[in-house]
């Protein structure tokens, strides 16, 4: 029996598999190079990353560089947030001023002052369902949606009672007006890549 069968054996018997567990099962699997992969609602995915994706996560990145030093802009990290089982590694996320680390070494969703998801067609249902959902429970003060298929972005804010409260839909092309948020900044859009 390996280490991974004791594991899930013992996750079995307790009746509980914790987030903790399931990203130490994930590190001893053989995920390909490029992959990534994140935990939604207690479901693990893995999605291949694609040209075309990190060309729109490293615009991001670069745009939010004119406020955010790079120690606090993260992508494909983890951090865990409310809800069952929710470990994301979301695309690009932005945090606050002070941000600190939990005791486990993590950042804590708490300190999150952005977040942005570039669409995979395999994982779109969790960026515009479970994960959105998750984001507006946590007061995650703004949620942009990047959509490479339809060439559109969709900015949600004003995250109260669990849902987002304003919803803007535009194409690529449209700047992205952050500056009445947190964020304070606004976003290009000319140069999205499109799938």
């Amino acid at each position: 029996m390996t280490a991974v069968d004791d594991r899930i054996k013992m996750a079995n018997q307790s009746n509980e598999l914790t987030l903790d567990t399931m990203f130490e099962l994930i590190e001893q699997m053989r995920v390909p190079e490029g992959y990534k992969v994140e935990v939604v609602e207690g479901a693990i995915y893995m999605s291949p990353q694609r040209d075309t994706h990190w060309d729109i996560t490293a615009n991001i990145i670069e745009q939010l560089r004119a406020k955010y030093p790079r120690q606090r802009v993260k992508s494909d990290v983890r951090i865990d947030f409310p809800g069952r089982l929710n470990g994301f590694a979301t695309d690009v996320t932005a945090l606050a001023v002070g941000a600190e680390k939990d005791s486990k070494g993590r950042w804590r969703y708490q300190d999150i002052e952005f977040v942005a998801e570039v669409i995979s067609r395999d994982t779109a249902a969790n960026d515009y369902g479970s994960k959105k959902e998750t984001y507006a429970k946590a007061g995650v003060p703004v949620y942009l949606i990047v959509d490479p298929y339809s060439g559109e972005w969709h900015l949600h804010t004003l995250p109260r009672d669990g849902k987002f409260r304003s919803e803007l839909t535009l194409d690529f092309g449209a700047p992205i007006d952050l500056e009445g948020t947190i964020v304070d900044l606004t976003l290009q859009t000319d140069d999205f890549a499109r799938d």
